[in-house]
């Protein structure tokens, strides 16, 4: 699909229910139209991962991820070889007094025996076009990791010893994100465009909830999101993202809920809250005071 505006942008990632601000919208306008890759960074939850996938759907591509996590090496997120086959062509081969030892090694080091991982992958051909590129949580990974990266997005091409170095015909659309758990290099993010997603406001966030959880009816969906906003002021060890409050509607309506009431937030908080300190502290007299504050910001003036 042609996108020609920052308009476009919008629309085809509504198609795919992700419901995206102007200021989101325009960075990866530029991302698309200038090959750059887009940096996302902001809280978990915040819809950072989704945009990669609705960016894929919407125009077509695969989508190839890459988890980071702490100790991701190169040659992880590259390439390994497939050992076990590679063993089996061997114990053949003596077995049959086969190819001898030279021919047997150029023959074990092909293309046959080679397990692409996610930055390999995204460096060959794809049907339909250049792949999606999600690069996960990068602030999980160290800094020899972040300059590997920097020559792989600067070239687009890796390097398999064995093989020779493998370039992009077609750069793939990199995303990278992060949940700034640590710093990531300003070397990286240079040769990124970069945005930070933040928590939405209250319409965008219902706006969102709606198409996400359009069976809602709206006054259970405006109070889900006016509480889970109310919620984000509280002194929380982990605020509830936008993953949180779909979560939390969803729920609700699968308990046939109509309207919040502190009892239903008591049992229901494990769908927000994810820490047992949280939960503790909003337990009680104190989600009836943040229901009954949310409830009066939604009332008529």
């Amino acid at each position: 699909m042609q996108i020609d505006s920052i308009d476009d942008v919008q629309t085809i990632l509504a198609g795919q229910d992700y419901v995206c601000g102007r200021a989101l919208a325009t960075v990866v306008f530029l991302s698309l139209k200038l090959g750059r890759p887009l940096f996302l960074e902001g809280e978990a939850g915040t819809g950072k991962t989704e945009i990669a996938k609705a960016i894929a759907a919407s125009l077509g591509r695969k989508l190839i991820r890459l988890q980071c996590y702490e100790g991701l090496d190169a040659a992880s997120a590259v390439y390994e070889w497939n050992f076990a086959e590679q063993m089996i062509a061997i114990r053949t081969a003596e077995a049959t007094g086969g190819a001898d030892r030279s021919a047997l090694k150029s023959e074990l080091f092909t293309e046959d025996y080679l397990i692409e991982r996610p930055l390999l992958q995204a460096m060959r051909p794809q049907e339909g076009g250049a792949p999606v590129l999600l690069i996960d949580e990068i602030d999980r990974t160290d800094e020899p990791f972040e300059a590997f990266l920097l020559e792989a997005l600067s070239d687009f091409q890796v390097t398999v010893p064995e093989l020779g170095t493998i370039k992009a015909p077609e750069p793939p659309i990199v995303i990278l994100t992060s949940n700034r758990t640590r710093e990531v290099h300003d070397a990286l993010k240079r040769r990124c465009l970069y945005h930070w997603v933040d928590y939405p406001t209250f319409d965008r966030e219902l706006e969102i909830l709606n198409a996400r959880a359009p069976e809602a009816q709206d006054t259970l969906s405006r109070e889900v999101v006016a509480f889970v906003q109310k919620l984000r002021t509280e002194d929380l060890f982990k605020k509830p993202g936008v993953a949180e409050t779909i979560d939390w509607a969803k729920c609700l309506l699968a308990l046939d809920v109509i309207d919040l009431s502190p009892e239903v937030i008591a049992d229901t908080l494990g769908a927000i809250l994810k820490y047992q300190d949280d939960i503790a502290r909003i337990e009680g007299s104190e989600a009836q005071r943040i229901l009954k504050d949310a409830r009066a910001e939604l009332a008529p003036a």
